[in-house]
């Protein structure tokens, strides 16, 4: 019996800002980043209508949560000092328990997209069109 495996992938541009705390680079100051999301969902077969998902699903879910949780705001970490003030002018901020790497920032992607009922292969975080970090369960 063959195996036939179908992978269907969509895109999402949002921006962002952060910084790494305890980082000795530039990155350690607050800075923004025009980011490229891909999302990798396969499956070994296709739904009645010929597919693994439909591509507006993943638009529907992925790109409104992205949208009203990380999308024009600050991912920080939730013991970073520059939260207060922040929070004092009123700048919309995205709390993370961990450093906002793009390692740690693709990993709270993937589970926060995965709880949306999609079941995610990997995502591909580019935070420049030159680098990414990915995440996979």
């Amino acid at each position: 019996m063959e195996i036939n495996n179908y992978k269907v992938s969509k895109g999402i541009h949002f921006c962002y800002g952060h910084r790494l705390l305890e980082y000795n680079g530039m990155c350690r100051y607050l800075h923004g980043h025009n980011a490229y999301l891909e999302i990798d969902i396969s499956s070994n077969r296709l739904d009645q209508l010929g597919m693994v998902v439909d591509f507006n699903e993943i638009k529907d879910k992925a790109k409104n949560w992205i949208d009203q949780h990380v999308d024009h705001k600050m991912l920080l970490c939730d013991g970073d000092p520059i939260i207060p003030a922040l929070k004092e002018l009123g700048e919309p901020y995205f709390l993370m328990a961990e450093n906002p790497t793009a390692e740690n920032i693709s990993k709270m992607l993937f589970r926060e997209i995965s709880n949306l009922g999609l079941k995610l292969n990997e995502i591909r975080l580019w935070e420049t069109p030159s680098s990414y970090a990915s995440y996979s369960e």
